[in-house]
């Protein structure tokens, strides 16, 4: 039988057009249905916007929740979908999208690491400080190194580990997060609270030492300096930090104003530290010096007159209830003739109030004075001079 080249020539000439032709309109119907799609997605996308824009949370949720169901590898409605979950309170839900985003093999390294950011924020937001901690690490030395490290060191000081704390605050010092420290003083000095309550005096010294070293201005460390002192009988030393103190923080110096005057009472030094405080309190007029004077005075016989007198004159010029309740405390007998005038003045003004130290940068309230705000963990942001609010 003769083999018909020809034939086959001419089958194949026909068949590679045909061929040619059934492929590139098979590509065309598949660029259109992925045109179709990615309109379609880019539809829903812009829809749940226009209802989040409008405060309209929960249609939103559903419009997202419907497109993802129908493309399921759009990873931007994934990412909306999870951040409204968590906006809304809805941790768990937000987990398990930005799980489900982690466990796809075609994710993309950028978009993997938003994905792991997003889920350590997850974490962090319903409270799991171990998960978002192990969440956090992943992200070391990558896009959000940065971010990873300041999330692991609140992480840190919420757990109070202070000795993690400064090593992750001495990894971020002096980058592009700034200066930390102010910091790692804190820190120092929150481990020498700790190793004098387990009588490692040594240890709580060399901390301290730190502390100064690192941030000379600040005051923590001399007012825990100056107390330890005062704790163990070396009272002119102690006066000798306050007075440091004093000149690099003359605000911070009312918080030991008190124990100053004890300090001096016990040092017999009673008249150099009258001078101090009265000269503070030109500068300065709070309640907290006079109540200092008033202790340096207590055992002078003219004590109760000169106090009276002191006090009328703060409630002339400032008058509040914290005032109102020193006087209160003195004899009537000694108050000056305009002394009950000023007392109504001032109970007239305060209203009610409570005295309270106030974060700058929260705003929380508290009784008690803080390095560390318990509201937002911010560093001394207690001013600490209290205040009077209803």
């Amino acid at each position: 039988m003769d083999f018909d080249f020809q034939g086959l020539l001419l089958a194949v000439l026909i068949a590679v057009p045909v061929a040619f032709a059934l492929g590139w309109a098979a590509s065309r119907m598949d660029l259109r249905q992925w045109r179709r799609d990615s309109r379609a997605s880019m539809r829903a996308y812009f829809e749940g916007l226009n209802l989040l824009l409008n405060e309209q949370q929960d249609k939103a949720i559903d419009t997202f929740i419907e497109s993802v169901q129908r493309d399921p590898e759009t990873a931007e409605l994934h990412f909306a979908l999870g951040n409204l979950f968590r906006r809304r309170g809805e941790f768990a839900r937000a987990v398990r999208v930005h799980e489900h985003l982690l466990a796809r093999s075609d994710l993309r390294a950028p978009e993997r690491e938003r994905a792991q950011l997003a889920l350590a924020e997850d974490f962090m937001k319903a409270g799991l400080f171990d998960h978002a901690e192990n969440a956090w690490r992943a992200l070391e030395g990558g896009s959000y190194d940065r971010e990873a490290r300041l999330a692991l060191l609140t992480l840190a000081e919420r757990s109070r580990d202070w000795r993690r704390a400064l090593e992750l605050a001495e990894r971020l010092d002096g980058g592009s997060a700034g200066s930390f420290a102010t910091r790692r003083a804190h820190y120092e000095c929150e481990l020498a609270l700790a190793a004098d309550a387990q009588g490692r005096a040594d240890d709580a010294d060399l901390a301290l030492a730190r502390a100064r070293q690192l941030a000379p201005g600040a005051a923590r460390a001399l007012v825990l300096s100056g107390q330890r002192l005062q704790r163990a009988g070396r009272d002119v030393e102690a006066l000798a930090a306050w007075d440091e103190l004093r000149a690099v923080q003359p605000a911070a110096f009312l918080l030991v104003a008190e124990d100053y005057a004890a300090a001096a009472l016990a040092s017999k030094r009673a008249p150099a530290a009258r001078q101090t405080l009265q000269a503070q309190y030109a500068q300065q007029p709070a309640v907290e010096l006079l109540a200092a004077l008033d202790r340096l005075d207590a055992d002078d016989p003219h004590g109760p007159a000169l106090r009276a007198a002191r006090w009328m004159r703060h409630l002339g010029q400032s008058p509040s209830l914290g005032a109102a309740g020193h006087l209160l405390a003195l004899p009537p007998a000694q108050w000056v003739p305009d002394g009950l005038q000023a007392l109504r003045t001032a109970v007239a003004q305060a209203a009610q109030p409570l005295q309270r130290f106030r974060c700058a940068a929260c705003g929380f309230e508290a009784q008690h004075y803080f390095w560390q705000c318990p509201g937002c963990l911010s560093w001394d942001s207690y001013p600490p001079q209290r205040i009077e609010a209803l």
